[in-house]
This record gives C-alpha cells, sequence and structure tokens, in this order.
C-alpha cells in the first residue's frame, strides 16, 4: 500500500469512527474543549476559525460570545459530527456560524481571514502538524491569535499498546508524540513565526471500570502509519488478550486510571 493508499484508507477509518459516534457530546468531551476558550479573549465581531469542529462545542461557545456582528466557520470531515452540531445550532437559533464539511488537511483560506483560529483535540490528525500551522499562520490577521489542544504523550491508551506490540516484535509510533510535549508544542508554534505562546496543563484523566478499560479493539489512528492493519486476525487476538491482561494488572479499587494531561496551547501572530 502506496502513501496515498494508506491516507485514503486512514481517513475513511477516522470518518468512521466519528461519524458512529452519535452521541459525543458529555462532560469529558466538554472539559477538555471549552478552557481553550478560556485562555482566548474572544471580542464581539469577530471572525473565528474552527477546524475539526466536530460537533460544534468550541465553534457554538465561541459564537455566543462573538455575537451576530461576528462570525464563525466550522471545519469538520464527519458528516455525522457536523448533524450534531447543525442540531445544536438550530436548536439555540445562531445564524453566525457556517459549518463546512471538508478535509481540513487540504482547505485552503485567503491570507489574513481570521482573528482566531481554533483546533480542539484533533491536531494529531493532521499529517503534517508543523505545514498545518504554518497556514493557519499565514490565516491569521496581524495580532490574530491561534489556539489548540492536545494530549501528552503517555495519555490514553497509545502507550499501553505500544508496549504490548513491541513484545511482538511490532513497532508503532504515538499519535501523540508530535505535540506530546510543553516544549513540542511551544517550539511547533514558534517555528511558524508565533510569539507570546502559552501553553497550560491540566490533568483531565479518570477512572474506568475494568470492563470499560479492557475493551481494545484493535484499532490503531496514525496519519503517517498502521503496522496493525497488515496482521492476521489470530496475530491481533493474541496481542488483544495481552492487552486485557496488561489492563487487569493496573486495576486499582477506583478502576483503572485513564491518563489525560491536556495542553492547551495559544500563540499571537505578530
Amino acid at each position: 500500500m502506496d502513501n496515498n493508499e494508506y491516507e485514503q484508507q486512514y481517513k475513511k477509518e477516522v470518518i468512521g469512527f466519528f461519524n458512529s459516534r452519535t452521541s459525543y457530546d458529555n462532560d469529558y468531551t466538554i472539559r477538555r474543549a471549552i478552557p481553550l476558550l478560556k485562555l482566548i479573549q474572544l471580542q464581539e465581531g469577530q471572525t473565528i476559525l474552527d477546524l475539526a469542529t466536530g460537533t460544534g462545542i468550541i465553534a457554538i461557545a465561541a459564537a455566543q460570545i462573538i455575537g451576530y456582528s461576528g462570525k464563525v466557520i466550522a471545519v469538520d470531515f464527519s458528516s455525522g459530527m457536523l448533524a450534531q452540531a447543525q442540531q445544536k445550532m438550530e436548536a439555540l437559533n445562531l445564524q453566525n456560524i457556517e459549518l463546512i464539511e471538508a478535509d481540513v488537511d487540504y482547505i485552503d483560506f485567503p491570507d489574513e481571514s481570521f482573528d482566531v483560529i481554533l483546533c480542539s483535540t484533533a491536531i494529531v490528525y493532521f499529517k503534517d502538524i508543523p505545514s498545518a500551522i504554518r497556514k493557519w499562520h499565514s490565516w491569521l490577521k496581524p495580532g490574530g491569535v491561534v489556539g489548540f489542544s492536545c494530549c501528552s504523550e503517555n495519555s490514553c491508551e497509545a502507550p499501553l499498546i505500544i508496549t504490548v506490540c513491541a513484545k511482538h516484535g511490532i513497532l508503532l509510533s504515538n499519535i501523540n508524540e508530535p505535540t506530546g510535549s510543553i516544549e513540542k508544542c511551544h517550539n511547533l508554534l514558534a517555528e511558524a513565526g508565533f510569539q507570546d505562546i502559552e501553553v497550560k496543563t491540566q490533568q483531565l484523566g479518570f477512572y474506568r471500570s475494568l470492563a470499560q478499560a479492557r475493551e481494545w479493539n484493535g484499532g490503531w489512528f496514525h496519519p503517517r502509519e498502521n503496522t496493525l492493519s497488515k496482521l492476521s486476525s489470530e496475530h491481533m487476538a493474541g496481542l488483544k488478550a495481552e492487552y486485557r491482561q496488561q489492563i487487569e494488572s493496573l486495576v486499582t479499587e477506583q478502576g483503572v486510571w485513564y491518563e489525560n494531561m491536556t495542553f492547551f496551547v495559544t500563540g499571537r501572530k505578530k
């Protein structure tokens, strides 16, 4: 499978995954999104771009702040996510949000179009993160602000899956690695020309039940590679069994801890 074929398959899997999440909004998904807005002092009348908007959690909150003299353009390639966003917009009678179904890796806008660009928890899905951030810089007006959020390299299930697979000679790359530390987040913005960069951290981890934690469907999202897609069903069954065994060794009276150290990153265009 060449790079183009892999990218098409990857995008298809990601879209399918998010289209299947018909009740996406909950306390956790909201708590990991809204803090990004609190770091950016939105003003009435601003023009906002929300990339990978999902169900519009950030876009709707921003639209309510900037008022009807402002506008939010919200982009996502999941029709299922956008349908949920549309329902919420209609319920709130919001007229200042434009939803665009498109791949954020390929969409383009004129230079200096936006006052603020946001991307909540989705930057790791971009195929070329440095290139994406450089484009964001060009799309911002002078003095404009970018804000994105992401997880630490040690968050979610990825580290344990990587460890289990490594025991079987299977090397996986952590999707959170490019933005997986405060330093990496800072450097990505600095290299794109942003100034006044800040990285705030917040622990959003929680305990799950053993039944919830031990379930791994064998999936692995990564914009550049997925070694697991080439494995036989027998080989995958062995990996899943070892994963469950490792999870069971981590259980406590409170359950199994789900690590989620989240970075909220902002920077300003000069």
